[in-house]
């Protein structure tokens, strides 16, 4: 009966324990689910193996996740070797089990009920490019450190953007070029698209295929080859470019506050009415700031320039203030974030080189709800800062040149 699937050669590394970190990813109708799914089924006949299978969202394993397995265990012909629930599979002859989690619930982020799972030594992240952050990513991954068995990651993802996290931690940094079969010290890359699967693709869907590759190439390379964008596909601003600021103009400064996660960050603004353009110079992006350090900042970057910034840390703000900070809170209200992305995209945004982490941003920012002019609460620590001071200038009447006597 095992005869009736044959694990795609590609795959065939993951059978070995060789590194800690495996890297599944490609295109659409790569067969990346299938051959993972495969693996892990012949690993659970394995003794002893606790997995753990995460999504960043989950709901329902049941209906979304575990219905693959069981068609596997069906083609193997090993029902009778399993024991199969809502949340979990459990092998009844070798005692190794898989356990299906989110990563994020309704209560937020459960990093720390997933890493006090014991004995877990295989940990799965499916569609890891929804993690969004590498901290996140960190702390599952560190807790993976069972002493009686081999550990491993696999990761299994659609590949986003030069951006991402996966991509700096495990392509740019380890020196990898995507697209490859490798092993490169402590990872394995497995990269797969859909020429490696034509046998089982329907000829529409690969009519498709051709036509993309024809009319959308940059799509057909992105999302059925599985290769990295420099930047997210539908970003908010693409009036953006890179240039020199203009100190001739009038500037104040954005501001925005994080502490322990979210960075401190500051942005230098000048808005040029006559020509429609804004400039941009990024001047702070630093987590875990106390209030005498971002106050040494102000004074020092600002002078007593105006701040604007974020209206939820009140207190914080009069702090600075009655130190004797020219800042103030931003004005905010139902649809006030839509807005000042208007307010933002009428212009044409000039931002400087060395503006590293917001050219990041500006490259990754898009809408997480376009009709409702909800984007993305990520990539916007300097746009947010950024935004809140072009709100509270460009919402003001303009002063006539003109004296009415």
């Amino acid at each position: 009966m095992m005869s009736k699937i044959k694990l795609n050669k590609k795959y065939r590394p993951l059978l070995y324990d060789r590194t800690r970190y495996n890297i599944i990813y490609g295109g659409r109708g790569s067969s990346k689910s299938f051959g993972v799914t495969t693996y892990l089924i012949l690993k659970m006949l394995e003794q002893g193996n606790v997995i753990l299978f995460t999504r960043y969202t989950m709901t329902s394993a049941h209906i979304s996740i575990i219905p693959e397995f069981v068609n596997k265990i069906e083609l193997l012909g090993l029902e009778s070797l399993f024991e199969i629930t809502k949340t979990e599979i459990t092998c009844l002859t070798s005692g190794s089990k898989i356990m299906f989690r989110g990563i994020k619930t309704g209560g937020g982020i459960q990093t720390a009920s997933l890493k006090s799972i014991a004995d877990v030594n295989l940990w799965v992240c499916d569609e890891a490019e929804e993690i969004v952050s590498e901290e996140i990513f960190d702390t599952i991954d560190l807790s993976i450190r069972t002493k009686t068995k081999f550990n491993k990651v696999i990761l299994i993802f659609n590949p986003t953007t030069k951006e991402s996290w996966i991509y700096q931690k495990f392509f740019e940094d380890k020196g990898v070029e995507p697209g490859l079969n490798v092993i490169n010290d402590d990872t394995t890359y497995i990269f797969t698209s859909y020429q490696d699967n034509l046998k089982h693709l329907e000829q529409s869907f690969l009519k498709q295929i051709e036509k993309m590759k024809i009319k959308n190439p940059k799509k057909y390379n992105h999302v059925i080859m599985g290769g990295f964008l420099d930047k997210a596909e539908g970003v908010i601003f693409s009036n953006w470019g890179i240039g020199e600021f203009n100190d001739e103009l009038e500037f104040g400064f954005g501001a925005d506050f994080g502490f322990s996660k979210d960075e401190n960050t500051l942005v230098k603004v000048a808005i040029d009415r006559k020509n429609e353009l804004i400039y941009l110079d990024e001047k702070l992006y630093t987590p875990g700031l106390v209030t005498s350090e971002l106050y040494d900042i102000y004074k020092l970057e600002c002078s007593n320039k105006l701040i604007v910034a974020d209206n939820a840390e009140g207190r914080l703000i009069e702090e600075i203030k009655r130190k004797g900070v020219n800042i103030k809170p931003c004005t905010k209200g139902a649809g006030s974030v839509a807005e000042g992305v208007t307010l933002m995209q009428n212009y044409r945004l000039i931002v400087t080189k060395t503006s590293i982490n917001l050219i990041k941003e500006l490259n990754n920012y898009i809408w997480n709800d376009r009709k409702s002019g909800t984007p993305i609460d990520m990539y916007n620590h300097l746009i947010d800062a950024a935004r809140y001071y072009i709100s509270d200038q460009l919402k003001k009447p303009k002063v006539s040149k003109f004296r009415i006597r």
